[in-house]
């Protein structure tokens, strides 16, 4: 029961702040988000066994020049090829071998590309028509923790098949699809209270927040059961680490992103 209460107003906290910085300004927004992913990658480096102070410097570098002064839509392309390259590479691992491969070299290509630069696409998304959107973002959060929210439920009370058993034993197919119907549905109030974007395009959204959230949910879980850790860190209390909460939306955000700029791109 206090577990219950602590996870509660733990969990609204981190909500309020997070929506009170997107409605604020966008350079709040994004400072919020570039201290978070800094947090996120403390948390990364210890599940990877790695200590670097180069990657603190990359990822202010890659903030600076693609969330604040976007600097070039080539580069930001290129860098959004790259980084759903990688995150595509992390699926295939996460399917057919037993452990991600994380030598040396490559912790440092999984890190950038999965971790920095798909925050950095999380940043960007509310901007992708040129100006600062806030409710684009807003309706994206909504969206993942709808599922997040839904599959637990679903999962808790009918799930009967395990998705993936051997990476998330709590996870069911049951689960998924409940998160992902709701999460469906809940795209359509977003597109009706909102008026932006119609309704297939807030759908598509839905799907593709549901299906790589919950690949990402995935991939991280297989981080920490190969560091032999149940969280990732322990800032919110019941809830674990910040990359524990953040996971299935920053996997997700270059996949949006592209969505959003294809339809831009087709219009």
């Amino acid at each position: 029961m206090r577990e219950g209460i602590i996870r509660t107003i733990s969990g609204l906290l981190y909500i309020s702040i997070l929506v009170a910085s997107i409605l604020s300004s966008e350079f709040i927004f994004i400072s919020l988000f570039y201290l978070l992913g800094l947090v996120c990658l403390i948390e990364m480096q210890k599940l990877l066994h790695l200590k670097s102070y180069a990657l603190y410097a990359v990822q202010a570098l890659l903030f600076y020049l693609f969330s604040y002064l976007k600097f070039n839509q080539d580069a930001t392309i290129l860098l959004l090829f790259i980084t759903i390259f990688v995150n595509l590479f992390l699926v295939k691992d996460l399917l057919v071998v037993r452990k991600i491969p994380v030598f040396e070299k490559k912790k440092y290509i999984i890190i950038i590309f999965y971790l920095i630069s798909s925050v950095i696409f999380l940043t960007l998304i509310p901007t992708i028509e040129g100006v600062f959107i806030p409710k684009l973002v807003v309706g994206i959060f909504v969206l993942i923790w709808t599922n997040d929210t839904f599959a637990y439920i679903v999962g808790k009370n009918f799930g009967r098949r395990k998705l993936f058993e051997r990476i998330s034993p709590n996870k069911t197919i049951e689960g998924f699809l409940g998160g992902l119907i709701f999460c469906c549905a809940i795209s359509y109030g977003i597109a009706f209270f909102t008026g932006f974007l119609t309704f297939p395009i807030w759908l598509g959204m839905a799907i593709i927040l549901s299906v790589f959230g919950t690949l990402g949910d995935l991939i991280q879980s297989k981080f920490k059961r190969q560091a032999g850790v149940k969280d990732s860190g322990s800032l919110m209390p019941g809830h674990g680490g910040l990359f524990d909460r953040l996971d299935s939306i920053i996997f997700a955000s270059p996949f949006v992103y592209a969505y959003l700029y294809i339809l831009n791109y087709v219009s």
